[in-house]
């Protein structure tokens, strides 16, 4: 069937719109971050994290907390800071003497949306812990098991200005979030909207216009957004052509690129380009959606070498020239 012919059921079009519906609350109170909202409800449809870079004051935190409000669900931030310690995150055991025994205090991360505030502050301890929790979706306190939230999802920010006294986090680590998004200053037609709501005496709150039963319908739902095969090459292509380039016409880049993305990249981008489709409205996937999502998929996944940073050139740089060098199909 041609995909100019495919629709989305009654069904999942009705939980489009709410998605729909979710976007505009939160574009309520957010102006811009078109991107970053997206890639957020990519996040909650796929079931996977997301890594933000910006510098401070971009609306990173307002954006996650007006998305939990509009979706009825429990945000928490957490300052990452170099005295924390796992056990701040997670929680522990807390002698009760009264009754002579130990209790289990859970800690922060038993919310639906955890934003990890420079998570990079933190020391290499927290961040496994974080880590763990992301991977598994359970904590141990105390030798006992606890579940998390469903959903879950962590949102964790790096400052990308000071990197005095930090601790970066390991490249096997970085893998595991589905995208790394980079978050820009607002243009200036929206920074004036910013100012008209900074100045406004009660600055509007998002309200709630959907629930965790309609993020499960979603996630179903997506499902049913087709890729065909053609297209399941073509982000094999990509993804091997940061690894071998040269394979791909592309020998220039192969001096410039120390490792390339791992498989764990090929599924993400597949998964958050179907998503990407879902929110647009559309029941099938197009190269388009591959290409406005392949940065967010593979920037945190390429480790370029010392001549590409010598010649200023970043991992996005690379991208969009494999982006370019690969046949669309």
């Amino acid at each position: 069937m041609p995909q100019g012919a495919l629709t989305l059921s009654p069904s999942a079009a009705l939980v489009a719109e709410t998605l729909a519906r979710v976007r505009a609350e939160v574009h309520r109170v957010i102006i811009g971050q078109d991107a970053l909202i997206d890639r957020l409800l990519i996040g909650l449809l796929c079931n996977g994290h997301i890594l933000v870079e910006g510098v401070p004051g971009l609306a990173k935190s307002l954006t996650v907390t007006a998305l939990a409000r509009a979706l009825d669900l429990h945000a928490v931030r957490i300052q990452f800071t170099p005295d924390l310690l796992p056990a701040d995150l997670i929680g522990t055991e807390i002698f009760n003497a009264r009754e002579s025994a130990f209790t289990i205090r859970k800690g922060p991360i038993f919310a639906n949306f955890v934003l990890a505030d420079e998570i990079n502050r933190a020391p290499a301890k927290v961040q496994s812990a974080l880590l763990e929790a992301m991977q598994e979706r359970q904590v141990t306190i105390g030798g006992q098991t606890f579940p998390l939230d469903d959903p879950f999802l962590v949102i964790a920010t790096q400052n990308p200005i000071e990197q005095e006294g930090t601790y970066p986090l390991p490249e096997a680590q970085l893998d595991r979030f589905l995208l790394k998004v980079r978050v820009d200053y607002p243009s200036r037609a929206e920074e004036r909207q910013v100012l008209e709501l900074g100045l406004s005496p009660e600055p509007p709150q998002a309200s709630t216009v959907a629930s965790r039963g309609a993020i499960q319908a979603a996630r179903a739902a997506v499902h049913e957004v087709a890729i065909d095969d053609a297209l399941k090459d073509y982000i094999t292509q990509l993804v091997a052509a940061t690894r071998r380039p040269a394979a791909y016409r592309l020998p220039d880049l192969q001096p410039l690129i120390a490792f390339g993305a791992s498989p764990r990249a090929t599924i993400a981008l597949a998964l958050a380009a179907r998503a990407h489709a879902f929110i647009q409205g559309r029941a099938y996937t197009t190269p388009d959606d591959i290409k406005a999502i392949a940065h967010d998929a593979l920037r945190h996944r390429i480790i370029t070498t010392y001549e590409a940073d010598a010649r200023e050139l970043t991992a996005d740089d690379l991208i969009t020239r494999i982006l370019d060098g690969v046949d669309v199909p």
